[in-house]
This record gives C-alpha cells, sequence and structure tokens, in this order.
C-alpha cells in the first residue's frame, strides 16, 4: 500500500511538512523535475525550501489546492500569495480538466482594479515578502500600477474619496484603521495614503515613485510622501539603514519637477544628511536641488553647522558651492530679482558669521566675492561686514587686509559708509585712499551731469536722448526722451538747483575726508618713526 505521507518540506525553516509526493509533484513541475533526477525511489524524501515566497502559510495553500483537485477558494487577500506560490512551483499541470493553479489566480487577478484599498494594500506586502517572483512574473508590477492608478483617481476626484464609487470602491482613509485620534489627526485629508505606503521598503519604494509618475501623480504630492517617508523611517532604522535610505528619497526627489520640492524640506533633510555617510552623488544632487531656488532660503536655513573637525561655527563652504551652483544653473542669466534676493540674503550671512574668530580670511573673501558685483545696489552692507571681520581679527596682516578689501565695490558705497571708512583704523591707509579716488570720480560724473543739464535751462528747447562717459569708463544718462523746457521750466530749474546744492555738500565732504585722510598718514609715518616694535593702536 502506498504511504500517504512519504514526502517531508522544510518551508524557509519555518515548519516541516509531510505530504504524498506523488499528488503534490503531479502538479508542481518543479517537484516533478527534481523526483525524476533523484536516485531514491522508495523510503522518505526530504525537500528543503529556503526561499518559498510567501513561507509556510503560502506553502499550506498550495497543499490544500493539490489534495482538494485543483478545487481552492481564491480571494484578494490570497490570490497574491498563490501566484507567487504557483509560479515558484512551477504549477502549470492541469489534472481531470480543471485549470491549473496559476491560470486560476491569473483569472483573479483580473479583477484587481476593483478590489478595495485595503485589499490593495495586502496584496502590495505579499508581493514585497515574495520580491523575486513577484518581480519577474509582473505581478509586482500590476499590483503597483493598481495603487498608483487609485491614487492618481484620487486626486484628480477629490482629496477624501468616496467608498461608494463602482471603479473606487475600495478607496478609503488610512486613518479610519488607526486606534488614536492623533494619528487622524496627523494627516491632511489630501494626504491619507502616506501612512499606509509605510509598509513598503526601501527597495519597492523606487518602483512605487516611478509607478506614481507614470501614472501622473501629482509631482507635490509625491514630494510630500518622500519627505514623510523618510522622517517616519529615521525612527526605527539602523544607521546603515538610515544611509540608503536618504540616498534613495534623495534620487527620487531629484527626478521630480524643481518647484514641486519646497526649499525649506530640503535644507531639513540637509541638515540630517550632512550626519551621515551619503554618497557624493546624492549629497550633490541634494545640493543642486537647493541651489535652483536658494533665493527662497531663509538666513536660518543657511546657518548649517560646519562639519566636525573644524573650530568655524558654520559651514561657509557649503554656502558657497550652493551660490555657485545657483549661478551656474543659470547659464543664459539669472534674473535680476531672484539675484538681488540672493545678495541680500548673503549679506545677511556675512554679517553672522564675520565675528566668528576661526573664520579664516580666505573663507571669508570666497562668500564676500562669490556674487557678481551687479548684484547689489549698494555695498555698505558687506562693508560694515568686513569692518566687523577686521576687528575681530586683529592679527590680518596689511597683506591679508587688502586681499579681504576686494570684496568691496567702492563706487557703490554712500557717502556716509566712506565718510566713514576714511575714519577707519582698521583699514589700511592703501584702501582708504582708493575708496576717496571712487567717491572722488562720483563728484565729477555728478558735476558733469549737473553743468551739461543746466545748459538747457536758459530757454526752451526740444532734444533727443544722449549719453557720455566718465574718467571710468562709466555711463551717465544726462537726458532721454523730448522734454519741453517751455512748460517745466519752473519745475526742472528746482530739481537742477537742489542737483547742484547736493554735489556742493559732497564736495565739501570729499575735501574734508581727504584732509583727514592725510593727517591718517602723517600720524602713522610719525609713528613708524618713533618705533617700528610697537603695535598701532586702534583709535
Amino acid at each position: 500500500m502506498e504511504a500517504l505521507c512519504d514526502l517531508q518540506v522544510d518551508v524557509n525553516g519555518e515548519e516541516t511538512f509531510m505530504v504524498n509526493k506523488k499528488i503534490l509533484s503531479s502538479y508542481s513541475g518543479r517537484l516533478g523535475k527534481l523526483f525524476s533526477k533523484s536516485s531514491c525511489s522508495t523510503g522518505n524524501l526530504k525537500v528543503i525550501f529556503n526561499d518559498f515566497p510567501g513561507g509556510a502559510e503560502s506553502f499550506e495553500l498550495v497543499c490544500r489546492f493539490c489534495y482538494n483537485r485543483s478545487k481552492t477558494e481564491i480571494t484578494p487577500l490570497n490570490a497574491t500569495l498563490l501566484s507567487c506560490a504557483a509560479n515558484f512551483m512551477e504549477m502549470s499541470n492541469s489534472i481531470s480538466g480543471h485549470s491549473n493553479l496559476i491560470e486560476q489566480t491569473e483569472k483573479s487577478l483580473e479583477e484587481i482594479r476593483h478590489w478595495t484599498w485595503s485589499e490593495l494594500m495586502v496584496a502590495l506586502r505579499q508581493c514585497q515578502n515574495s520580491f523575486p517572483v513577484a518581480s519577474k512574473s509582473g505581478l509586482l508590477e500590476r499590483c503597483l500600477d493598481s495603487v498608483t492608478t487609485r491614487l492618481a483617481l484620487a486626486s484628480e476626484r477629490s482629496p477624501s474619496p468616496s467608498t461608494s464609487s463602482s471603479d473606487y470602491s475600495g478607496v478609503r482613509f488610512s486613518c479610519e484603521t488607526k486606534s488614536t485620534e492623533s494619528l487622524k489627526s496627523s494627516f491632511s485629508r489630501a494626504n491619507w495614503w502616506f501612512e499606509d505606503l509605510l509598509v513598503i521598503d526601501v527597495s519597492l519604494l523606487v518602483m512605487m515613485v516611478g509607478s506614481m509618475i507614470k501614472q501622473k501623480v501629482e509631482h507635490a504630492a509625491i514630494s510630500k510622501f518622500l519627505f514623510f517617508y523618510q522622517k517616519s523611517k529615521f525612527h526605527t532604522a539602523m544607521s546603515h539603514e538610515k544611509c540608503k535610505i536618504m540616498e534613495t528619497v534623495v534620487d527620487l526627489l531629484h527626478s521630480l519637477e524643481p518647484s514641486s520640492v519646497p526649499c525649506k524640506s530640503l535644507f531639513g533633510i540637509l541638515r540630517v544628511a550632512l550626519g551621515l555617510n551619503i554618497s557624493k552623488g546624492s549629497r550633490n544632487k541634494l545640493e543642486i536641488m537647493i541651489a535652483s531656488q536658494i533665493d527662497q532660503a531663509t538666513l536660518d536655513n543657511l546657518l548649517v553647522p560646519s562639519p566636525q573637525g573644524t573650530n568655524s561655527l558654520y559651514d561657509t563652504n557649503l554656502v558657497v558651492r550652493l551660490v555657485k551652483a545657483f549661478l551656474k544653473e543659470g547659464t543664459s542669466g539669472v534674473p535680476e530679482v531672484q539675484l538681488k534676493k540672493v545678495a541680500n540674503l548673503m549679506d545677511l550671512y556675512i554679517a553672522e558669521v564675520a565675528p566668528d574668530p576661526y573664520l579664516k580670511p580666505s573663507k571669508f573673501l570666497a562668500l564676500a566675492t562669490v556674487l557678481p558685483d551687479s548684484a547689489r545696489d549698494s555695498f555698505d552692507c558687506m562693508y560694515h561686514a568686513v569692518d566687523m571681520y577686521m576687528e575681530v581679527h586683529a592679527g590680518l596682516s596689511e597683506e591679508e587686509k587688502i586681499k579681504i578689501c576686494r570684496a568691496l565695490n567702492y563706487r557703490k558705497l554712500s557717502a556716509e559708509a566712506c565718510k566713514h571708512l576714511s575714519e577707519n583704523s582698521n583699514f589700511p591707509s592703501k584702501i582708504i585712499m582708493q575708496a576717496l579716488n571712487s567717491q572722488e570720480f562720483r563728484l565729477k560724473s555728478l558735476i558733469r551731469v549737473s553743468s551739461n543739464t543746466s545748459a538747457f535751462t536758459s530757454s526752451p528747447c526740444s532734444f533727443s536722448g544722449n549719453i557720455k562717459k566718465d574718467e571710468a569708463g562709466e555711463q551717465i544718462v544726462l537726458y532721454a526722451g523730448d522734454l519741453d523746457l517751455s512748460t517745466d521750466n519752473v519745475r526742472l530749474r528746482a530739481q537742477l538747483q537742489g542737483m547742484q546744492s547736493r554735489v556742493t555738500e559732497l564736495e565739501k565732504l570729499c575735501r574734508k575726508m581727504q584732509t583727514q585722510m592725510a593727517k591718517v598718514l602723517r600720524s602713522r609715518v610719525s609713528s613708524s618713526h618713533r618705533s617700528r616694535s610697537l603695535p598701532r593702536l586702534c583709535s
């Protein structure tokens, strides 16, 4: 009499089943080929599966199908398990006219678009647990497409999809299955699916986002989900797992439309990423994304602590890289509005880091000169930052101070700033003279504008625009368009008188600064002759 249970099957070390070899091998092509090659025809045999999809639960369902002669209940909750197991066991044999297990599960999977959201989540987890087989058979892709199609429809119809729709009956809020009210309040109605998709691991996340993009899910929603995923997964992840999660999230964010990824959120994960050993490629992608919208950043965003092992307070190298990348991205020219915003932000940042006693002159100069002069209408803020830096770093050599002053455009200094500079003992005499000369050029330009324009106030006339250049080669617009002096003569004379008065004041200020400068130079020469070994006192 044939033994009823003559085969032991060890399933992934979880459980050992005693089954009938003939029954299982008649349905399973994999077992049939295995036994046909075996030299043992009698006695008990043992088969060990180390990678059976779905584990012991899935193998038990296969056994029931075989013992019930191709009859078993296939539902959305077990169709994925059975499909993966059937493909693994090569169950394409038909017995007594019944369809084989692969055919039966395929018929059930054709209805996947009608499954409820919770059934889709179960199927997704089962595919993940049976990843190699589910991926090879195409089942995983079908499951992902069904999930993301549902999400795309949800974003089109409403942020809170109805559960009564015939082709959309399974969508529900994830918070309905949670036991606490805190979880319900933690998600907006548009983000109801975030919590549910935390079940996927980082390797499946790439396929999921790829499917979302293909199904045209809004990039802004994908971006929010990725930030949520990274933050949530980090709570329980090990150090090496955090690196993998961060690199994957950054790479996926980089594939989205730049406008859909908030600058503030990028700075948030940047601070986290700096503490991890992520790849250089991922870090570069993160910095490029931030640089493309750095004009939207705040001072707090830029104040990133310096890396371990450095004495300076803030990571100035990072800020320089971000600004350079911002300028490089705008190869056809950065819009002036954006450029001005970045310049204002950099002025705030430089003023914040200037008092750092450990900030090297080369680092400070790199910050101060990373933007072109055209980005700033005034260099007063930069002057005050340079003054502050020199005051804190009193030990700088004359040569180092002159190098740092390269960051200043003296022609864009106000008269008040230039006056302060002329009396500032922190600055080398050579720099003060350069500043005074620049102011003198400005005065001559103003005087020339005033004199040239006043020549036309004696009688009414009509004239076209004219452009002249000062000695430094800068263009000065004297007048433009048609001007009827017969109607506006009184108003124009008043304006010119005001301009001439201002020029007179500037001339007086310039002469005063030159006098003060001469005194400073004489006092420095005198003190130098008296004792070269004594340090110069600050006034």
